[in-house]
């Protein structure tokens, strides 16, 4: 495109850098930064990567971080290519995140349409009656906006703790600490164990592998 079309098309916010929306002036490297148009990977050959990583509580979910903490950028480094990734997980919430470098890849999964179940682990203190539970399913006024309903169920529980599995159906952000600040539940613990089919299992805190075939195949649908 014509320099006045790409300046427009940055400004427009159509063009991202490691899956940050660009902006006029911005430096880049052409050999390590990955840059997209419209979710379309440019400017050289990369072979596509799709990979899943076990967040750690206390990372943060950037490439990088003005205040020097720790990224999952810095998690996943020997990939060999640069991934970026799909969606969030706050700072204190651990398990499940998706990392790609194929920008169409990570654009359709995070669109409402195709949006994939996820499903999370949640600590919280004190043993639950079957009312708290219930009420924790049900649609919540969130920041203006009613959630849809939510999956939840005790997964164990002691005398001093309960843990929930609750499934999401929409991808809101903090939900889960918002929908139980809202009963005054606190959470202990925060942990995603899959997104639609795909499990996190037994992979390491901290550590990544490649999605098989099979799992990217199914994010896809």
């Amino acid at each position: 495109m014509s320099r006045r079309a790409a300046e427009e098309a940055i400004t427009s916010g159509r063009v991202k850098v490691n899956g940050e929306i660009a902006v006029i002036g911005q430096k880049i490297s052409p050999e390590n930064d990955v840059i997209e148009c419209d979710g379309v990977l440019i400017g050289r050959n990369v072979e596509k990567k799709y990979i899943m990583l076990n967040k750690p509580a206390g990372v943060v979910t950037t490439m990088n971080d003005e205040r020097g903490r720790t990224t999952v950028a810095e998690l996943v480094g020997d990939v060999g290519e640069r991934v970026y990734p799909i969606g969030r997980l706050d700072m204190q919430s651990e398990g499940l995140l998706l990392l790609t470098n194929d920008g169409e890849f990570a654009n359709r999964l995070m669109h409402p349409k195709f949006h994939k179940p996820k499903v999370y682990h949640v600590k919280v203190c004190g043993v639950l009656p079957d009312e708290t539970v219930e009420a924790l399913a049900l649609p919540t006024d969130i920041d203006g906006y009613i959630t849809k309903p939510a999956c939840v169920s005790v997964f164990k529980q002691n005398k001093n703790s309960t843990v929930l599995m609750i499934e999401l159906h929409e991808g809101r952000n903090r939900q889960i600490r918002k929908m139980c600040e809202k009963l005054d539940l606190k959470i202990q613990k925060l942990k995603r164990i899959s997104i639609g089919d795909v499990k996190l299992g037994d992979l390491p805190t901290g550590k990544w592998r490649h999605l098989t075939k099979a799992e990217v195949n199914s994010l896809r649908r």
